[in-house]
């Protein structure tokens, strides 16, 4: 029988790439979407089939993860066989200026969809998307097994969530799981976070929509990879014969200036001329460093990165460079048809 699954945030990164590969392996999908007064499916448009048709696996329904009744009636009415929780206030900056939303989005929520799978009484297996921002000030590598120290109301909520996960998989024998994916990014990431800010901004200097770049802690490392491989692992993750909790990463960590020297420089520009530093994006609370202890995950998955941190720069700069009505430079597009020849992706 084709596998039902169902997606909370499946119009953001995580999601649409996460639905491509789901339909990839034959699964009915569907997926959460906000009731909005302007089109928010943007990074499903192109998979998306009008429901009438026969050919339609991909179905969206209205609703909300601040409401449990709503939350009850989709997973009653769908009876899916796995849950991806994605959807979240995702922004950590941000966090701190709404935290009682944060933590009512981004921690509740988690209450109120494996509330609702207890009492639906289904074997429903549950994909909590967990965060490396729960580990704070913890000391690189961190692993499964490092002691988390949150440093912002996002990582408070995800750290929440992440326990409530693991109290209901052990007091009610749910198939709960936790996967603690560090920094992923993609051509799809929100213009508002910093690698995409960056990448953005390369391409709009360059086609002279503007001239300076604000951004914040340009110390801050992190583990950055490419989302389409890390949905591999979220869907793996809910495919083994018992519930468990997964470190991802590359196991690398590079800094935010890194990441501008090596996207300024792949367009010829001079990154000191544009970057200028505005106090209102440093956060109160600093993360200084981030790096995945994948042993686990590499063991049991047999899984390893493909895209580097300079590979996914490109990557990204290309794809921007595109949307600003630039024709991209091309090294990022030739990385990924040379390392996914024929994958269930497209490049953005």
């Amino acid at each position: 029988m084709t596998k039902k699954a169902l997606i909370t945030g499946i119009t953001g990164q995580d999601g649409s790439y996460l639905t491509e590969l789901l339909l990839s392996k034959g699964y009915e999908v569907h997926g959460i979407i906000r009731r909005a007064s302007t089109f928010n499916t943007g990074r499903i448009d192109h998979i998306y089939v009008d429901p009438h048709s026969k050919r339609a696996k991909l179905f969206l329904h209205y609703g909300d993860i601040s409401d449990a009744e709503q939350i009850n009636n989709i997973v009653f009415n769908i009876e899916p066989d796995e849950v991806y929780h994605l959807a979240a206030q995702s922004h950590v900056r941000v966090s701190f200026d709404i935290p009682e939303y944060t933590g009512n989005i981004t921690g509740l929520g988690t209450t109120r969809i494996l509330e609702s799978i207890r009492r639906s009484g289904r074997s429903i297996k549950f994909y909590q998307a967990s965060s490396s921002e729960m580990f704070g000030s913890a000391l690189p590598p961190q692993s499964e097994t490092t002691g988390f120290q949150p440093q912002s109301p996002y990582a408070c909520a995800k750290l929440y969530s992440y326990w409530l996960t693991k109290n209901y998989r052990d007091g009610y024998n749910m198939f709960a799981c936790n996967g603690i994916l560090f920094n992923h990014e993609s051509p799809r990431r929100g213009e508002t976070f910093v690698t995409r800010k960056i990448t953005r901004a390369v391409a709009d200097i360059l086609a002279g929509k503007q001239d300076s770049l604000y951004l914040g802690n340009l110390n801050a490392k992190r583990d950055w990879g490419y989302a389409p491989e890390y949905v591999e692992v979220m869907w793996s993750i809910l495919q083994q014969d018992k519930p468990d909790d997964y470190v991802t990463g590359t196991g690398e960590s590079h800094s935010v200036q890194e990441l501008v020297e090596e996207a300024f420089n792949y367009a010829g520009l001079k990154w000191k001329r544009h970057v200028k530093i505005d106090p209102r994006y440093f956060r109160p609370k600093e993360v200084n460093n981030l790096v995945a202890d994948t042993k686990k995950v590499k063991k049991i998955f047999k899984w390893h990165p493909k895209i580097t941190f300079h590979d996914l720069v490109k990557i990204m700069v290309d794809a921007d460079m595109r949307a600003s009505g630039l024709g991209a430079i091309g090294e990022g597009d030739k990385i990924l048809r040379k390392k996914f020849p024929r994958r269930w992706w497209k490049v953005d």
